[in-house]
């Protein structure tokens, strides 16, 4: 159903953050590339994978992917604490994680006590595109001081 919605409104807008349009056609083209690439990893189907993001368009990428690769979404809540984030990946059984770098420090602190194996950091400026999603991220990490250090041992 998914698929023939997408090719159905390929060239209609989907959403929009900071001034930059996504279409139906885009949303298709990243979705399939990341459930490609979940399935590339050897995910057992229906397996959980969480979703730490806040409202950003990655968010409607990974769902679409997650869902169309025959896995279960987990949604995570960004500002979970380790203890809480711990908690819901064992207890949901993620076995992967898409997450937005700024939040990745809370990930890093407990991920070897879970039983997520894969993880994706994506970062603020990413689905902006070309030079103006380069400053936004260069903005978020430098200049706000958004990303707090982190070292993920995956």
């Amino acid at each position: 159903m998914l698929e023939d919605a997408f090719r159905q409104y390929a060239d209609r807008r989907f959403s929009v953050c900071m001034d930059r349009w996504m279409t139906y056609g885009e949303l298709d083209r990243l979705s399939a590339a990341l459930g490609a690439w979940l399935q590339s990893r050897g995910l057992a189907p229906g397996a959980r994978v969480a979703i730490m993001l806040p409202n950003v368009p990655q968010f409607a990428v990974t769902m679409a992917a997650v869902l169309r690769a025959g896995y279960t979404c987990v949604n995570v809540n960004p500002l979970y604490t380790a203890r809480e984030l711990r908690h819901q990946l064992a207890d949901s059984g993620a076995s992967a994680i898409v997450i937005l770098e700024n939040f990745a420090h809370t990930l890093a602190e407990v991920v070897e006590q879970t039983g997520v194996r894969h993880v994706v950091v994506t970062a603020m400026g990413d689905q902006l595109g070309g030079s103006y999603g380069a400053w936004i991220t260069f903005a978020v990490r430098h200049l706000a001081k958004m990303v707090p250090a982190y070292a993920l041992p995956l």
